[in-house]
């Protein structure tokens, strides 16, 4: 957690230098280098890949079916006959998308209501952690199938539910974090002055557990892309023919043994995204003095 000398500086120094002294401290790291490259490529290629496929994602050609790579089809072509490049290329859109809008959902209502339930205590507290608890019981890939067979596979409607359910595990960690910040002498001078609970969950407390809640929601959007490609490879998330690497690896899986090209590509392309975030997390968290290690998995 960032020290009080941390937070003076930042304050003194402004928000935009304490992002490039963490972004340095973070590129200084081979690991978090290597990390935020793979991140950064993959945001790139869904922002430009629409305008540099070679081949239209919707093409069907049953003459070049399950065709190995070749020159025109560099990583071969699928069981309907379409570029595999083109859309494993295509195939982080959607996903980018959903999970980075979920994230920041869940990074915002989890941590505003754990560091609120932190500084309130109390029996509310107690009452409202133990239906945290009963919902960290759950399985979340049925429910999530369960919500998604009743209301649809919209956009909004993963977006709404991977930000509701991942954020319940975030009020746990922002409520922890709190409670080591609650009993610092600038939080008890607040409430001497008669500063509202309101005042001092934005002044005092968000600003000392922030990078705690940063670091969560890297590794929660790792999770939430691992989450939304496990519904579409069961067939209840991206609806063909979008281009998804959860749905083309379920398409593939049948293939594998003389066709391994239609799966491989969006197996690594899924697998260095998550790589690419779980290393930049861990940059992160060593850049602001956080210890992942000692952090409760929840």
């Amino acid at each position: 957690m960032m020290t009080t000398t941390n937070i003076e500086y930042v304050k003194k120094k402004g928000a935009f230098a304490g992002f490039l002294t963490v972004l340095l401290a973070m590129i200084s790291r081979s690991s978090g280098l290597l990390g935020l490259t793979l991140v950064a490529f993959h945001i790139v290629l869904a922002i430009v890949s629409p305008a540099i496929t070679p081949h239209d994602f919707k093409d069907v050609n049953a003459q070049i079916i399950l065709n190995a790579p070749s020159y025109e089809h560099l990583f071969g072509t699928d069981s309907l006959g379409r570029d595999v490049l083109t859309r494993t290329m295509l195939g982080g859109r959607q996903a980018l998308l959903v999970t980075t809008i979920a994230t920041i959902l869940a990074i915002t209502w989890g941590g505003l209501l754990g560091v609120l339930l932190g500084l309130v205590g109390g029996r509310l507290d107690e009452f409202l952690m133990r239906i945290v608890d009963a919902f960290l019981c759950l399985p979340w890939i049925l429910v999530l199938l369960l919500i998604v067979v009743m209301v649809g596979s919209d956009p909004g409607v993963l977006i709404a539910t991977l930000g509701f359910f991942y954020g319940i595990p975030v009020i746990r960690v922002a409520r922890a974090a709190t409670h080591d910040v609650v009993a610092q002498d600038f939080v008890t001078a607040a409430r001497a002055r008669g500063e509202s609970r309101s005042t001092i969950v934005w002044r005092e407390l968000v600003p000392n557990v922030l990078d705690v809640l940063l670091v969560e929601g890297a590794m929660r959007w790792s999770w939430m892309l691992l989450a939304f490609s496990s519904l579409s490879f069961l067939g209840f998330g991206v609806a063909p023919p979008t281009p998804d690497w959860g749905l083309m690896i379920s398409d593939a899986r049948s293939f594998m043994s003389f066709a391994p090209w239609a799966a491989l590509a969006p197996v690594a392309a899924l697998s260095s995204l998550i790589i690419g975030i779980n290393l930049s997390a861990d940059a992160l968290a060593k850049a602001l003095g956080i210890d992942r290690a000692q952090k409760a998995p929840v």
